[in-house]
């Protein structure tokens, strides 16, 4: 593996989720060994990515954005309109 490759430590919150419209696997990330913010993906069943722009404090912030987001807009959001960039 090349030195310049980063490493990322993922939250526990990082994993499938799953509900009456579908599945998505939700990312939440930073790179390890840091206190940097984590960061937000989801990749829908296709494999199409969306993304959210801003960071957030901690790795439950953005596990409740992404709650929130599905919530608001439902879990399709995230096929029917994938590569976007949130927050």
């Amino acid at each position: 593996m090349p030195k310049d490759e980063q490493q990322y430590e993922f939250s526990e919150f990082s994993g499938e989720f799953v509900d009456d419209e579908g599945s998505v696997f939700l990312r939440i990330y930073r790179p390890a060994g840091t206190n940097l913010d984590w960061m937000l993906e989801v990749l829908d069943e296709e494999e199409n990515t969306t993304v959210w722009d801003g960071t957030f404090d901690t790795d439950r912030d953005a596990f409740e954005e992404f709650l929130a987001t599905v919530e608001r807009d439902g879990i399709r959001t995230f096929s029917d309109q994938p590569v976007q960039k949130l927050h």
